[in-house]
């Protein structure tokens, strides 16, 4: 009796330490961000080269702003809600709901950035009419994005997808093919790289960018320039959306510095949606 006795004394000793721990980690995710330096995931290209314009006038009124990189589209919102970020700007409304949705992140949305119109690129072709049987034509395997890619086809008329299909759609989700085009699913920051194996493709502008491509000069069909559907958006976790310091973060993206910054370099494949 006294040896079961020490097993349960023990096992509730863990039980709490457990608990105590569990609760710190919890405390730790609602702290308040720090007002003199936060860390901001992005990924490379005009999201980085963006807020590095907005960290440099955070700079001036002693707000660092730290940026850290990334080459993918999952991992930024992943760090986040872990709290190894304290902040994200590089995703549209749709992507970050899909991903709260498929993994229950606890974040969210504060203000909007900028959007980058989806374009489709060709080493091979001049306009997407050219596409004959068995031609590949790579999108975003991610969800939205995909989803984005698709319906920029189905607005060229390259294909028509199926009624009612949401953003998680992916080529399994076209009704008609009349080009008979072979649709290939690839990672996104990917594609520049591989468009020359490729008929065509659909790239998003930020990877576009980094590969020496822009709307203007080289895509063969994009979206709006104007009023664009897809706005990116600045993310933080649910508990810091009121934070003075995000406040201060939106003031410094949406000043006049900022739009003519933004303006001046992309001259219409990026645009401000403020």
């Amino acid at each position: 009796m006294k040896k079961h006795g020490k097993q349960a004394l023990l096992l509730g000793t863990i039980a709490a330490a457990t608990l105590l721990f569990a609760g710190c980690g919890n405390n730790a995710q609602s702290e308040t961000l720090d007002t003199e330096s936060v860390t901001v995931g992005v990924t490379s290209g005009p999201h980085q080269e963006i807020l590095e314009e907005v960290a440099k006038q955070a700079e001036a009124d002693g707000l660092t702003i730290n940026i850290k990189n990334f080459d993918d589209y999952n991992t930024p919102n992943t760090a986040l809600n872990d709290g190894d970020l304290d902040a994200n700007s590089y995703q549209t409304i749709p992507f970050l709901d899909q991903q709260v949705e498929d993994k229950g992140y606890e974040i969210e949305q504060v203000f909007e950035t900028v959007a980058f119109p989806l374009g489709a690129y060709s080493e091979q072709i001049k306009d997407l009419d050219e596409l004959k049987s068995g031609d590949k034509v790579g999108v975003p395997n991610d969800p939205t994005n995909e989803y984005r890619a698709l319906k920029l086809l189905e607005e060229a008329g390259v294909i028509t997808l199926k009624d009612g299909v949401a953003v998680q759609a992916t080529k399994n989700d076209v009704e008609d093919n009349p080009k008979d085009i072979e649709i290939v699913e690839l990672e996104a920051s990917q594609i520049p790289s591989q468009l020359g194996e490729l008929t065509a493709a659909v790239i998003n502008t930020n990877f576009a960018f980094s590969a020496g491509l822009t709307i203007n000069d080289d895509a063969i069909y994009n979206e709006p320039l104007v009023d664009n559907p897809y706005p990116n958006v600045f993310v933080v976790r649910s508990s810091n959306k009121d934070d003075e310091v995000v406040k201060e973060i939106e003031k410094y993206y949406h000043s006049d510095e900022t739009k003519k910054f933004i303006e001046e370099k992309y001259k219409g494949s990026v645009v401000p949606a403020f």
